[in-house]
């Protein structure tokens, strides 16, 4: 009788951990009508650890800009830093020098590297460019390279895939862009897609911000990059 009890409980943790992961109230066919970062009584909240993969301070993509390479906007600001974290319930994510998590898309390619998010779709996933060496923590420095975008910019690579911040999370920490029309999914320290948890539904991407405007709408786009 013991024996079934313990399996009970096994069953039941499962069945709470699965229902934790599932974003509460998360409506998919609005990314706004919810923050998706689930809730579960008595676990921690936000809680973070470095990945200890690899040393801090391991530089990334090395080598100047090649002459036929663009150097970013002066008005985009530039990733510097990758940092492979814990995070409760979603598990190995990287996040940027602000703590915002990055993400990859399943439109682009790793073999070779490439890039198809472009125009508006940059706009909702700006690309995390870079002039240089990011510092490293958690992140293996054979993971990390460089794709020369269509204008000429340089983009991060984990593991081959481009990868981008989403304009829909606000703050540091959020993951707001995970499943993303299918195709967007916050990436891990190897630059595999994190599909630890997953919002219900299909979320829509937020609308391109408009001129003078910093960030999308918050209404939910149809938006299907």
């Amino acid at each position: 009788m013991a024996k079934i009890k313990r399996t009970t409980v096994i069953v039941a943790s499962a069945v709470v951990a699965l229902t934790a992961c599932a974003p509460a109230g998360y409506n998919g066919a609005n990314s706004s009508a919810a923050e998706p970062v689930a809730v579960a009584a008595a676990e921690p909240t936000a809680s973070v650890e470095p990945d200890s993969s690899a040393s801090p301070g391991a530089p990334g993509a090395s080598g100047a800009p090649a002459a036929d390479q663009a150097p970013p906007p002066a008005n985009v600001q530039l990733t510097d830093q990758l940092v492979g974290k814990k995070i409760a319930r979603m598990g190995k994510v990287v996040v940027d020098q602000e703590g915002f998590i990055l993400y990859r898309f399943d439109k682009d390619s790793d073999d070779p590297p490439s890039s198809n998010c472009v125009d508006k779709c940059a706009q909702v996933w700006p690309p995390a460019l870079t002039d240089g060496n990011p510092q490293l923590q958690g992140v293996s420095d054979d993971k990390v390279g460089t794709v020369t975008r269509q204008d000429g910019t340089r983009q991060i690579t984990i593991g081959g895939w481009p990868v981008y911040r989403y304009i829909g999370d606000k703050k540091a920490g959020q993951w707001k862009g995970q499943g993303v029309g299918g195709t967007w999914f916050v990436v891990d320290p190897n630059g595999k897609k994190n599909l630890t948890c997953l919002p219900t539904g299909t979320p829509k991407a937020v609308a391109p911000p408009a001129a003078g405007d910093s960030g999308g709408s918050n209404s939910g786009g149809d938006y299907t990059y």
